[in-house]
């Protein structure tokens, strides 16, 4: 109990002779090295904040603008037209001030005056120039000369060195569709999944909709739209995913993987040292908001980084009929797990962030730690993996007192999940195919009790040195985690490095306090209600299929040179896997962003069109070449559209889903939104971009990440998620579940191999070449100590 005795600054004991009083030096020291830490924060916050109140100025243009008024009032001119003396008249002033100084005053509140005044202004102008959009329309290499001077404009009202929320005030808010837009919308991407009879029913439906009651609940739309930032984000963060009563594993959390060809160091404490320390490196330059503002690649266009701020410290809590996402300002510790037991870990000593080599030797206390379980600690985390409900009762009932809330607290209240796995996961073997399989199904739901699935976001640690992360996903959408972990990569490999024997840089205070294991005291109902969310969690996560692989074949690289959109050329490939293997089409998601707008997240790209279905039916039925690609271009045509018009906030699914919910509030139903909020998505796909800037793929390709996955989001559907890895490289993540017979994600992998093949063969023909298939990849990786 050592580790106890250390957290408590005093101690007393009362004797026959009096009170015997002892202090502890080192806890005290921590205690105000804990509270200078805590006002730095503070007053970093309130700099900032000021900083990005008064953006796209500065705080030193306010001294400008006064020097230039008294400048103008020395020379005997008013540049204020006679407010400065209105101010004079009205100034609450005692009898000892001069006139000269009563003048002074004025000049100065008249210049703090002008100064808002100007602030406003820009911002509204920088607000009215993001709200343009039509550059995203305009033909690739060819820009208009409105763009030109809103290009133009745009950089003049931008300002200098802006910190990572400084746009946030300037972003438009999210605009509201009309009905008869969104109505037309769908109506037309429906049309290739109906029959004529289907279709017509589907249309009247809308009709009655879009006449009466479409209206009404419009009214209230708009009344939201007016009143709040963004119209959809907090339903859409409440009732698509707090709200939901199932299990989070695999239905809503999803994954990132670590280099696929390298790992930097074998020793598995090393590798948490340094990317624990670079976790911690990217927090503080996230609280100090020195990251840049997250922007359109290629682009100054600014895109909303509210997201960010609950990106450390938060945890998703469960309650009976929702759940909350609690967040905390700053936390000294994270909570890690291993073979059955929790640990707190403090990242921070005497007030100083602990080293990487400092971070090994406590991860590695913990890995030597020979201390057994608590009775019923070693599944505990199963709760976070199954049911909701039950998660919500067992925590009220068990966990909201004494030693078990403390030690909840801490997992809870952490920067923070790490869980150090016994397992070797990576692409290894005589098989890298089903290695890779089996690492993204250790990533999406692990053993279902070895990880915190209610976190923001967990950092698995493999025996081999390999790591991973899976991610919480209500507080934020995948990017913005991505933007985390890839960044954390390359501190790890390009910034940090290895000595020699592959352990972390820099010398080990020793006397620095062991790990503080957690004790818990779980009853024996508690221990049932465990069992039981462990059955549900491993009947899940059994049921997933999921294939991992690299497309080497080509790459962006051929596919511009057939001057097509990558995305829309693998959307087409994807939907055309899709019909030569089921025979049909179906409703097809691809998650676009709408984060052009403030507090913006995502939308709904519908890929299935009529114009995909009309190129893959051609296609595949052996029309000529040059019919199939005028399709094809036409196809791809209308994807680029439908995903602008998704970015922009033309997009469908959004609106559709807002006016279900105002229903629901009203109490009236809708025959045709109840419809359409129960088609099921049977193709759930979204891309992963890249930071490829942080990585050097010419000379070292090698060190790239081979992306992330989901699970499936209908039963007998598919989840795709896809990376676009420089010139050469495609990553695909597949997942479907074995409980379906329609479905089987290695033959659907295969499918979209092949179809993209006859995409570029079609597109290309003199240059496409079928050369070995390196797709499949024997080799094994490489392990480097840098």
């Amino acid at each position: 109990m050592a580790e106890a005795h250390q957290a408590v600054a005093f101690q007393f004991t009362v004797t026959p002779e009096g009170i015997d009083l002892q202090l502890s030096h080192q806890a005290l020291t921590e205690i105000y090295l804990s509270g200078v830490r805590s006002w730095k924060k503070r007053i970093i916050r309130l700099k900032n904040s000021v900083i990005t109140g008064v953006y796209p100025a500065s705080p030193s243009s306010w001294l400008f603008v006064v020097i230039a008024i008294l400048a103008t009032m020395y020379t005997r001119s008013d540049p204020s037209m006679g407010l400065i003396a209105k101010i004079q008249e009205h100034l609450p002033v005692s009898q000892s001030m001069s006139s000269q100084c009563q003048a002074l005053v004025s000049a100065v509140v008249f210049s703090t005056m002008l100064w808002l005044l100007l602030i406003f202004t820009m911002r509204l102008c920088l607000k009215q120039l993001l709200s343009y959009h039509r550059w995203m329309f305009e033909q690739h290499g060819k820009m208009s000369n409105t763009t030109k001077v809103w290009v133009a404009l745009v950089r003049i009202f931008s300002g200098r060195k802006p910190l990572l929320y400084s746009y946030q005030a300037s972003l438009p808010n999210l605009p509201l569709p009309a009905i008869k837009d969104t109505v037309k919308r769908y109506l037309e991407s429906v049309r290739p999944l109906m029959d004529d009879e289907k279709y017509e029913r589907m249309t009247q439906l809308a009709a009655e909709f879009e006449s009466s009651l479409g209206n009404r609940l419009q009214w209230y739309l708009k009344l939201k739209a007016l009143w709040a930032a963004n119209y959809v984000s907090d339903w859409w963060e409440e009732y698509v995913y707090l709200r939901g009563r199932g299990p989070i594993m695999v239905n809503s959390n999803y994954y990132g993987m670590d280099f696929l060809h390298v790992t930097p160091t074998p020793i598995q404490a090393a590798r948490a040292g340094n990317t624990i320390h670079g976790f911690f490196l990217y927090r503080r330059k996230l609280n100090k908001e020195e990251l840049q503002p997250i922007r359109i690649p290629g682009t100054s266009i600014p895109l909303c980084s509210a997201q960010c701020e609950r990106l450390f410290n938060t945890t998703r809590t469960p309650g009976e009929e929702t759940d909350n996402v609690q967040h905390w300002q700053d936390s000294d510790h994270i909570a890690v797990y291993h073979r059955g037991r929790y640990f707190r870990l403090k990242v921070y000593q005497a007030g100083r962030l602990l080293c990487p080599r400092e971070i090994e030797f406590q991860i590695q206390r913990i890995l030597d730690d020979p201390s057994p379980p608590c009775k019923g600690e070693v599944h505990l985390g199963a709760l976070t993996a199954g049911d909701r409900v039950p998660w919500a009762n067992a925590r009220t009932k068990y966990f909201s007192s004494g030693v078990n809330k403390r030690s909840l607290d801490c997992i809870e209240k952490a920067a923070f999940f790490v869980c150090l796995d016994d397992d070797e996961q990576g692409m290894m073997g005589d098989d890298p195919v089903a290695s890779l399989d089996r690492y993204a199904k250790s990533l999406l739901h692990g053993k279902c009790y070895d990880r915190w699935f209610d976190k923001s976001f967990s950092v698995v640690y493999y025996k081999n040195g390999k790591t991973g992360v899976n991610g919480e996903h209500s507080w934020a959408d995948a990017p913005v985690l991505a933007h985390l972990w890839e960044t954390t990569l390359a501190t790890d490999c390009f910034q940090l490095g290895y000595n020699t024997e592959g352990h972390c840089k820099g010398e080990v205070d020793t006397s620095l306090p062991r790990p503080q294991k957690l004790n818990w005291e779980i009853p024996p109902e508690c221990e049932e209600q465990i069992s039981q969310s462990m059955e549900v969690a491993q009947a899940l996560a059994d049921d997933v299929d999921f294939h991992v692989f690299v497309f080497r074949d080509f790459g962006k690289g051929k596919i511009k040179r057939c001057k097509v959109s990558p995305d829309a050329f693998i959307q087409m490939a994807i939907q055309l896997a899709y019909y030569r293997y089921r025979g049909t089409f179906c409703l097809t998601y691809e998650a676009s962003m709408t984060r052009l707008f403030r507090e913006g997240r995502t939308e709904t790209v519908r890929s299935c069109t009529n114009e995909s279905s009309a190129f893959v039916r051609a296609l595949d039925g052996g029309e000529p070449a040059d019919v199939c690609r005028r399709l094809f271009r036409a196809a791809s045509e209308k994807h680029q559209n439908l995903y602008r018009l998704a970015m922009t906030g033309g997009g469908i699914d959004r609106h559709l889903f807002c006016l279900f919910i105002v229903s629901k509030y009203l109490g009236v139903d809708s025959p045709f939104l109840k419809e359409v909020l129960s088609e099921p998505w049977r193709l759930s796909t979204s891309q992963t971009a890249m930071q490829l800037q942080l990585f050097d793929l010419v000379n070292h390709p090698e060190y790239i990440s081979c992306g992330g996955g989901f699970g499936p989001v209908a039963d007998d559907g598919y989840g795709v998620s896809y990376s676009i890895c420089g010139e050469n490289r495609i990553n695909f993540h597949i997942s479907c579940k074995h409980s379906c017979p329609d479905t089987d994600a290695h033959k659907f992998g295969a499918e979209i191999m092949k179809a993209l093949h006859d995409l570029l063969q079609l597109l290309s023909p003199n240059q496409h070449q079928h050369e070995p298939r390196k797709t499949e990849d024997k080799s094994t990786e490489v392990k480097k100590d840098l």
